[in-house]
């Protein structure tokens, strides 16, 4: 029997619905994870859920850690970290992959195991590998524990660039031209690898972008005027991840889309713009989060490229079997066209973060927006759908 075809006891029924909101990681996005679960725990409607914050420290270790979501802010420049909330340096929280328990222990080398209770639903605010690549969802899944967001493979889809444009290209959706360099093939053969590239910038120019395949919130990308800069740049995006891609520039407007689940089905909020940023090369991580550059809510488009830029998002959203929410990124090119530049399954949730802004102005309050996702969540079953 599922977990969800359970009969519920008489405490289950009258009891609060518990949220464990799950943040931190192993990726090098943690920082950012922890500023996001700050503002959704801020953001929780308390007399409707009971909330338990749990945190993923750098090197793995599921930790309990403090319901203090002021102590999780951006402070000095300085990103905060799982380790300064955890309540123990030892301590550990484990869910139980049993379907037909929801139960959470918390444990101590030395010490009794202690039952934290059940949670009834998981938040996942984790960014990048080791979290929002459907490895968590994965284990929620084996769990039976519902969460928020999409499941194992549109996460999986979404955090890995290359096959997220496979993805689009296979439903017709116009995507930007770009070349894949795996392990592998690095490993092997770099000078191989750097023909290719070099010949990619002889077809479609410099300057060049060169990413890690699977990281977010623009960790890890290096603007590429010319050759002499392409040896260091690969070495940064390897440094997140072994498979890197190489994308033209494609010069345009960047425009971005929100999409979230309603019971009718996926609908696109207003978009946004984010304007050229003069005091950084492009739109790279210190400027989203540490020197706060600040988009354009709504952009300032003609109602035809805002009701196509909204119908390509929704698109988006179903080619990739996403579930919840997603942010959709893309390009309005100097031809009036829409390119898709890439979506984010988890995007960030901070204050300033674009998702919730463009939902602010369509009608929807962080608040209402965060019960949304966790109702949402409540309702669907785990397991196949």
């Amino acid at each position: 029997m599922s977990s969800e075809n359970l009969p519920q006891s008489t405490e289950q029924q009258l009891r609060k619905p518990r949220v464990a909101v799950v943040f931190g990681g192993r990726s090098s996005e943690h920082g950012i994870s922890v500023v996001t679960a700050g503002a959704v725990l801020n953001a929780i409607d308390r007399t409707k859920y009971d909330v338990l914050p749990i945190g993923i420290t750098t090197d793995g270790r599921w930790a309990l850690t403090a319901d203090e979501p002021d102590r999780m802010a951006i402070t000095d420049r300085k990103m905060p970290d799982v380790a300064q909330l955890a309540e123990s340096g030892e301590g550990g929280v484990v869910l139980s992959v049993d379907p037909g328990s929801r139960e959470v222990v918390y444990s101590e080398p030395g010490s009794v195991p202690k039952a934290l209770g059940e949670v009834d639903v998981v938040f996942p605010v984790l960014h990048g590998p080791y979290g929002e690549d459907g490895t968590l969802q994965g284990l929620l899944e084996l769990s039976g524990v519902p969460y928020v967001g999409a499941g194992v493979l549109a996460s999986a889809v979404g955090q890995d660039k290359e096959y997220m444009k496979r993805v689009f290209t296979s439903f017709g959706l116009p995507v930007g031209p770009y070349v894949v360099v795996r392990p592998r093939e690095w490993d092997n053969d770099p000078q191989g690898a750097r023909k290719r590239i070099t010949e990619f910038a002889d077809e479609h120019g410099w300057p060049l972008f060169i990413k890690p395949a699977r990281a977010g919130s623009s960790i890890g990308i290096t603007k590429v005027e010319g050759p002499s800069g392409l040896d260091d740049a690969i070495e940064e995006a390897r440094r997140h991840d072994p498979k890197f891609l190489v994308e033209s520039l494609l010069r345009g407007r960047e425009i971005e889309c929100g999409v979230l689940e309603f019971e009718d089905g996926p609908r696109a909020s207003v978009p946004a713009e984010i304007p050229p940023v003069t005091s950084h090369d492009f739109y790279d991580f210190e400027a989203k989060y540490i020197d706060a550059a600040s988009g354009i809510v709504p952009a300032p488009l003609t109602d035809e490229e805002t009701a196509e830029v909204q119908r390509l998002a929704v698109e988006a959203f179903e080619a990739a079997s996403c579930e919840g929410l997603v942010r959709a990124d893309f390009f309005l090119t100097e031809d009036g066209g829409f390119v898709i530049n890439e979506i984010n399954t988890l995007p960030g949730f901070t204050p300033i973060s674009m998702y919730p802004r463009m939902w602010q102005e369509s009608g929807v309050s962080y608040p209402q927006l965060v019960d949304r996702l966790i109702q949402a969540a409540l309702d669907r079953p785990t397991g196949l759908r």
